[in-house]
């Protein structure tokens, strides 16, 4: 009897060891169930359903998706805030502009994921020189918006100016047939909404594309911004002409109403701007007859155009969220679960995400391209360059199709102080108060000195 218990107890004892060392039934590394938590502002919440829905059912470890829409002038605070406590997002929309300031903040994608030959294969270039750091990836975007020039044709018929212009100095030439300055100096019709600061949307954004065009080197590795330059120094003094009331393209002032306005109001003829604000002209002004084209250049060999979007990323500390009656799921596989859906949001379907990874199933609709059912939905220009291939003869999206295969942007460890400092440049030159050296080479000291505090 004796040696019978015994038996029996050996038998528990190695049934027992088995399952602690992991061999025989161990449970599958895959088998959990989490939720994902996504926080941003875009729009089209249908397009977003239908690519949530999808992903719930190929991949069986996601529960579910949710997502939260913030308003754009709270969305930092609440976003730091937020990450912070550990309570934010698992992931969460970035400006192109921010990973210097936010790295700290984020995790980025395991190269069994998103390795960098994948990404810069399907995102234009500004994406890669944006969140390409340090040998990783720090996040991916649905969407690339860039400038377009947005122009009056009904002015410019009238103006005999049969094309919108591809230069620089054509530009210059239109303004001056599309301005109209009453015996009073005052400014009746305006050629182009250009040269001062705070009446112009996104302002700093044109000057920094006149200066990455005029070949300015923006900053260095440090963050030290270098601007004031030769070339920097030409890009400003081109830029604020136009506000000048002894300029021969004198065409706008601060007095002015705010560029879009004016431009919806038909009171002047050009404006930049980026593709978003074509719904917001057309709200106001449905029957402007307008278009947008291309960017001019300074070189027509070397263009470039000037980036400004927002990309998804991927929080560094959370704790996971599972459902009632799940086990808890580490932190790891919180990070990869949400770069897995960044990944299949993103970029172009192609099987690989499916061949790495048990969990992930085969895809319900082969036909189903997450990034391009919301661009479809949402109107706005791919970061994807085969999905710009379709974009291109868009009537509205095209020219911002083309400017997204050669926009760029420049490393800033504070967008929001180099936006106002930036801008206070320019007021600066147009009020009289400092000539375009002093006024540069006195940003330039202000913006580097923040830094280093």
């Amino acid at each position: 009897m004796k040696k019978e218990i015994k038996t029996i107890l050996l038998v528990f004892f190695v049934f027992g060891t088995l399952l602690v060392s992991g061999c025989g039934c161990k449970q599958s590394s895959n088998n959990y169930r989490m939720n994902l938590e996504v926080w941003g502002f875009l729009d089209d919440r249908e397009a977003l359903s239908a690519v949530f829905d999808n992903y719930k059912k190929i991949n069986k470890n996601i529960a579910g998706i949710t997502y939260r829409k913030l308003s754009t002038d709270t969305y930092k605070k609440e976003l730091i805030e937020a990450l912070a406590s550990g309570q934010g997002p698992d992931i969460f929309m970035i400006s192109n502009s921010w990973l210097p300031s936010f790295q700290n903040k984020l995790v980025s994608a395991p190269a069994d994921i998103f390795n960098e030959q994948t990404y810069r294969n399907n995102f234009v270039d500004t994406a890669s020189d944006d969140f390409i750091s340090q040998g990783s990836i720090w996040a991916a975007p649905l969407s690339v918006d860039s400038l377009g020039l947005y122009y009056n044709k009904d002015m410019f018929n009238v103006a005999g100016i049969t094309s919108p212009p591809k230069t620089w100095n054509e530009f210059l030439s239109d303004v001056k047939l599309l301005t109209r300055v009453d015996s009073d100096g005052e400014i009746t019709q305006s050629g182009v909404a250009m040269g001062t600061a705070y009446n112009i949307n996104r302002s700093t954004d044109l000057l920094g594309m006149l200066m990455l065009q005029s070949g300015t080197k923006m900053s260095n590795e440090d963050l030290q911004v270098t601007f004031n330059s030769d070339n920097g120094r030409n890009a400003l003094n081109f830029y604020t002409q136009f506000a000048k009331s002894a300029s021969p393209t004198y065409s706008w002032n601060p007095k002015m109403h705010y560029s879009i306005d004016a431009f919806s109001e038909g009171k002047t003829a050009m404006m930049f701007n980026y593709s978003w604000h074509i719904q917001t002209i057309r709200s106001k002004s449905p029957k402007l007859n307008f278009a947008v084209a291309k960017i001019p250049q300074f070189s027509e060999s070397a263009p470039v155009n000037y980036s400004n979007y927002w990309a998804m990323t991927v929080a560094k500390n959370k704790i996971a969220s599972v459902p009632s009656g799940n086990p808890a799921v580490s932190n790891d596989i919180r990070v990869k679960e949400a770069w897995k859906f960044i990944r299949y949001l993103t970029a172009k379907p192609d099987g690989t995400l499916a061949a790495a990874d048990q969990s992930i199933g085969s895809v319900t609709d082969k036909n189903f391209d997450p990034a391009a059912t919301y661009l479809e939905k949402d109107k706005s220009p791919a970061a994807r360059k085969d999905l710009i291939e379709a974009q291109k003869t868009d009537p509205d999206l095209g020219a911002f199709a083309w400017g997204n295969l050669i926009a760029r942007n420049w490393k800033q460890a504070d967008p929001e102080s180099v936006e106002l400092i930036m801008s206070e440049m320019i007021d600066q030159v147009n009020k009289g108060n400092a000539g375009v050296d002093e006024a540069i080479n006195a940003a330039v000291s202000k913006i580097n000195k923040s830094i280093s505090k």
